[in-house]
Parts: C-alpha cells; sequence; structure tokens
C-alpha cells in the first residue's frame, strides 16, 4: 500500500468515527428532548430511575448562588454539592441551580432552600414565579444572608423577615450563643443552648404577624453590632401565612451559615434536616429518620421503589 493510499484511509478513518460520535450525541439529545423534563425536576417516561433515589420522597430545590467571601465562607456551590446528596440519602427527590428556580422548576416541588448572597434581589419575572409558588401553598427555608435585598418589607412577606442590603446589621464573627426559647417544638429535638463562631443579624424587617421564634441569640459587643449590643433577636424561626386567594404556606429560616463548616455541626444539620421537611408540610422526622429499602438480590445493586417513613406512609 502507497504511503499516500495510507494516509487517505487514515483520514477516513477518523472522519468515519466523528461522524459516528456525532451521530450517538444527536440521538441521546433527541430523546432527551422528546421526553422532556417531568414535573417538580422528575425524570421523563422510559429513563431509568437513579439507583438509589426515593422517587416517592419530597421534593426539594437547592437555589443556591457564586461563591463570595473567604475561604470557608459563604460557600453556596459547595451546599448545592454536599445538599443534594444529602437529601438524596435522606429520601427526598432533589433539583437545584445556582440561578432562581423557573416555574417549570417549581411544578411540583415542595420545598425550596435558599443558601446564596442577596436572594432578595429579584426581577419582576422572578417575583411573579415567587409569588405563584408561594400562593399555591409551596414552602421556603432560608440560611444565613438570604433573606437580604433592596426591598426587606417585600421579601419579609415571604420569610417572615428579611434585611435590608447596605446598612451595618450584622455582628460579624462572634461567639453566637443559641437560647432555644421554644423546646416543645419537634424541629427543635437535637438543638441544645450551644454556641457557634459566626454572625448574629439585628435590625430585621418583620411581617406582621406569622413569625414563631424558636431560639433567640444576645447580639455579642463587637464593633458592627455599636448599640445594638445586647438586643435579643430571634436567629430561628418559622413562618406560617396565607397569600389572598392562597393555600397556606410555610418558611422555616436559619440565620448563621456564614461559615459553612457550621453546616454540617450535628445538631444544626438535623434541625435544618426537620425545618425543611415542616415547610414542606411532611413528616417532621420524614428526612432524618428515612431509612433506604434494601437492594433486592440480582438487580445490579439498584434499590427498591419506595421509601420507608417511621409511622407508615407520607403525611400531607
Amino acid at each position: 500500500m502507497k504511503s499516500g493510499q495510507s494516509l487517505e484511509l487514515g483520514v477516513a478513518g477518523v472522519v468515519r468515527r466523528a461522524l459516528g460520535l456525532i451521530a450517538i450525541a444527536g440521538l441521546v439529545t433527541g430523546a432527551a428532548l422528546a421526553q422532556g423534563p417531568a414535573a417538580g425536576g422528575g425524570r421523563g417516561a422510559g429513563v431509568p430511575r437513579t439507583p438509589g433515589q426515593n422517587p416517592n420522597g419530597m421534593h426539594v430545590f437547592i437555589w443556591g448562588g457564586l461563591k463570595s467571601h473567604n475561604v470557608g465562607q459563604h460557600d453556596y456551590p459547595q451546599f448545592l454539592a454536599d445538599w443534594s446528596k444529602l437529601l438524596t440519602e435522606k429520601g427526598a427527590v432533589v433539583n437545584g441551580a445556582l440561578h432562581f428556580p423557573s416555574a417549570t422548576d417549581l411544578e411540583g416541588t415542595d420545598v425550596v432552600v435558599i443558601y446564596k448572597g442577596d436572594a432578595g434581589y429579584l426581577s419582576d419575572g422572578d417575583k411573579k414565579v415567587l409569588e405563584a409558588y408561594v400562593k399555591r401553598g409551596g414552602g421556603l427555608v432560608n440560611i444565613h444572608d438570604s433573606l437580604c435585598g433592596p426591598d426587606p418589607a417585600y421579601f419579609a412577606e415571604f420569610l417572615g423577615a428579611a434585611k435590608k442590603h447596605g446598612e451595618v446589621n450584622y455582628t460579624l464573627e462572634a461567639p453566637i450563643h443559641y437560647n432555644v426559647v421554644d423546646k416543645e417544638s419537634p424541629i427543635m429535638k437535637d438543638m441544645t443552648d450551644l454556641t457557634i463562631l459566626d454572625e448574629a443579624f439585628f435590625s430585621l424587617t418583620w411581617a406582621k404577624q406569622g413569625v414563631h421564634a424558636l431560639a433567640n441569640v444576645t447580639i455579642p459587643p463587637t464593633r458592627s453590632a455599636g448599640e445594638h449590643k445586647g438586643e435579643v433577636v430571634p436567629q430561628i424561626w418559622t413562618y406560617e401565612h396565607t397569600v389572598a386567594g392562597g393555600q397556606p404556606s410555610r418558611a422555616f429560616v436559619w440565620m448563621q451559615g456564614h461559615q459553612y463548616d457550621n453546616i454540617s455541626n450535628y445538631q444544626i444539620q438535623r434541625t435544618l434536616l426537620r425545618g425543611i421537611a415542616w415547610a414542606g408540610k411532611k413528616p417532621v422526622d420524614e428526612l432524618v429518620d428515612y431509612v433506604a429499602p434494601p437492594r433486592p438480590a440480582g438487580r445490579g445493586g439498584a434499590g427498591a421503589p419506595g421509601a420507608v417513613v417511621p409511622g407508615g406512609g407520607r403525611g400531607q
């Protein structure tokens, strides 16, 4: 065989392989587009179920954001990665993004968990989506400064309280000591009067009614706290309200999380899991007590469908 023929055949082989890969990619893309997204971030018809995922779990959307602040602080992308896995292991069906969820994202969603900077900055379109979601009874969970924005009175209608961007309304890093004021709340089962290094917030704009404090903090005497030192301010609370003409909606708020490691604290993590379940109108221990069903033999390790919920069944 001449060298020119060899080169020609080699090039032809590369072209054929490239065309084959393009054809395969086209088939995969076409199939995905044909199936489309299922409600609440579910899977399209005919797509195999993800092993280890509970298809009957509560639907959670994590609204994250880009990383900000110093190392180990405000790590919103890491939260999206860590908690999408954790919540899946706890029996939830999880979707999420680093941008505001669309109306399609929120179809079938039980609760939106927000951990990003200044989530109160919403476009008119975002506001319509949020208002429609809450009006139909969708739940919200807020972590740290997500409730900051330009119009705290507006955002407080959805979270029970909010804070004005640009105002000095935080302690900076300080010992934050919780005083659990509702020790009977099922959300607070594992929460004690512990102390963590984080930020606390004051000068909040509160909703007119519906807020229930679970734990307060006495504002430490930091430089940024100024005259607010010694004030007793709720830092963990629940909020229940009903938009006119809509269904009852719930929100759970934990104001710390400046230091990302605090989110994995045993007491705080279990409190957050219960707060998420409560905001989604599910049994408060649904995520904490979830036990994955045993893997059936002969199925390559794929988990059996369904979830085991203590007490039997799924609450509404």
